[in-house]
């Protein structure tokens, strides 16, 4: 028996038919992977506008601290097929740091990075301590453990700013007659959004932010106290930049030891050899 021209159209169609769900059922199957379904919605950094401030309510040490860096994200994740877990959060590295306070014709202080300093690294974890290689472990992070049926939704924050006390007096001397005269800061960091699937190790960078946080401060240490130092710059910190391309984050900033940990403290006199104070933690 002879199939008529519209028999023959009509089969054809609904082979077009199944073979059009087996492609939806096949896209079913195959779920993307969580590296092109995680989706960034949206990305908020901020250094805030107030200056830094001075506080001299000790006779020991000046304190000062600095305006906050801040960053949030809001991520989502569609549903994860497998059985996979992963970390969403923020990730620190300092690539520069200049920290100096001078003491008149003595000489200053300087805390220093070493392996930053003399260019053996690019950058240096600035981890918690112990989180590594998170910025911390609260609102900086957020795990999620597949398979999950819905969309997940949250958000990562962070904050850094600087809030040290530094000694009115020469360092390494016993005498705690007020000497400083400037206290010069200033430090860059690249801070990037991350997800790292916790099996594997694969790490996929989200965003790429650079900050910066100078100061300077000068002190006339013949004045009473409470009235010798005054800030001269900058009383409006610049502003993060969002970058359109993201950066590889260096080996250095995934790992120990942590610029807090690797930080020294060095003495460094106007005549005479240098003297490191505080040594490495690590």
């Amino acid at each position: 028996m002879r199939q008529s021209p519209s028999d023959a159209r009509t089969f054809l169609w609904i082979l077009f038919l199944l073979n059009a769900m087996g492609c939806i059922q096949s896209i079913r199957c195959n779920p993307k992977s969580f590296r092109e379904s995680i989706m960034v919605l949206e990305v908020n950094c901020s250094i805030d506008s107030n200056p830094t401030s001075i506080d001299e309510s000790s006779s020991v040490v000046l304190r000062y601290r600095t305006p906050h860096f801040r960053a949030s994200a809001r991520v989502l994740v569609p549903p994860v097929a497998g059985k996979e877990t992963w970390t969403v959060g923020w990730i620190q590295a300092c690539n520069h740091m200049e920290f100096y306070n001078k003491y008149g014709s003595k000489g200053m202080s300087s805390w220093e990075l070493p392996d930053l300093r003399d260019g053996k690294i690019q950058a240096i974890s600035d981890s918690d301590g112990v989180n590594y290689p998170w910025y911390g472990n609260t609102t900086e992070t957020c795990t999620i453990t597949g398979p999950t049926k819905k969309d997940t939704k949250f958000t990562v924050s962070m904050n850094d700013n600087f809030y040290p006390s530094v000694t009115w007096g020469v360092p390494v001397s016993d005498s705690n007659v007020p000497m400083l005269s400037s206290i010069w800061r200033d430090q860059s960091f690249t801070t990037w959004l991350v997800a790292i699937n916790q099996a594997s190790g694969e790490t996929l960078v989200l965003q790429t932010v650079r900050w910066r946080m100078k100061l300077h401060i000068e002190v006339d240490p013949d004045k009473p106290l409470g009235k010798r130092a005054r800030l001269r710059e900058p009383f409006t910190q610049q502003q993060p930049q969002v970058l359109g391309k993201n950066e590889p984050i260096p080996p250095n900033a995934m790992v120990k030891p942590n610029a807090n940990d690797a930080q020294v403290l060095m003495w460094r006199p106007q005549t005479g050899d240098p003297v490191m104070v505080i040594p490495p933690k690590n």
